[in-house]
């Protein structure tokens, strides 16, 4: 299944589920459907794209509501997610509705804590985190378990907002100060955790913390996306501002480091092969 053929049944789904409709915002606001659309579209790609084995084992950590991994899993992808809070009781009325098109089989998943049943050592080929990395505390903690999942050539996939953005951080500064850690109970665990409080980071920030676990981000498969404005994204012109995005950002250092908003990049615990 396409990225666009995924996207057109995921709004018939929207239409059919308002449990869904108040984080996936496609249907509130007609003005700015193609700027969310093409966000959205721009992530499943860079996912898939870094995804060439159906056989991999993948841990798609903070699954939230699943609709990455059920994507993955109808294209053939075996994919087991983990989530914690309200998602996780969405997800078996998402299945039964994604089971019409395809095998949603491929997708498991579980309510869990990574930092108390973390997975056996070198257990998965890759781990998306997507959304989820700028909430895990301690960061360290996080990072080392994924290095110890990861296998020698795995890689993690992460899909993040960049903490570069100047417009981003000053909305976060507004709604929570620097209060970048806060500690919340979770009532199925029925114990307290920490939670990054949207505690964004830049790609050197990233670097430097990956780095202390011996992960290297692989400058190849860095990505910034969404620069441009809601109001003027078109349906007749958002694949040429895409473009224009792309160019832009490998041209322009100021323009990725402190004005886009979305950051995707991989880590491995080895060079990558090809010298990226």
């Amino acid at each position: 299944m396409t990225v666009d053929q995924f996207f057109a049944l995921f709004l018939d789904e929207l239409r059919s589920n308002s449990k869904l409709t108040s984080y996936y915002k496609f249907l509130a606001n007609p003005a700015s459907f193609e700027f969310r659309k093409v966000y959205v579209t721009q992530r499943l790609h860079y996912i898939l794209d870094r995804l060439p084995n159906t056989e991999a084992a993948i841990w798609d950590c903070g699954c939230g509501y699943g609709t990455t991994a059920i994507f993955l899993a109808l294209n053939g992808y075996k994919v087991h997610g983990t989530t914690l809070e309200f998602y996780f009781e969405h997800i078996p009325e998402r299945l039964r509705y994604w089971s019409q098109f395809g095998d949603v089989s491929g997708f498991t998943y579980s309510y869990e804590n990574l930092f108390d049943s973390p997975p056996a050592p070198a257990s998965y080929d890759h781990i998306i985190i997507q959304d989820t990395l700028h909430h895990l505390e301690p960061l360290q903690d996080a990072l080392r378990i994924f290095r110890e999942a990861l296998r020698p050539a795995g890689t993690l996939i992460i899909v993040e907002e960049n903490g570069g953005n100047v417009v981003q951080n000053t909305k976060l500064y507004l709604r929570r100060g620097n209060k970048r850690i806060i500690e919340i109970h979770d009532p199925q665990l029925d114990k307290k955790i920490l939670l990054g409080n949207e505690n964004i980071r830049n790609l050197a920030t990233w670097r430097r913390e990956l780095a202390r676990q011996g992960l290297l981000i692989y400058p190849a498969d860095v990505q910034y996306i969404r620069l441009f404005p809601p109001f003027m994204f078109k349906d007749d012109n958002a694949q040429q501002l895409v473009e224009r995005e792309n160019k832009l950002w490998r041209r322009n250092s100021f323009l990725k480091e402190n004005l886009f908003f979305g950051l995707n990049f991989t880590a491995g615990k080895a060079p990558k092969e090809g010298g990226a």
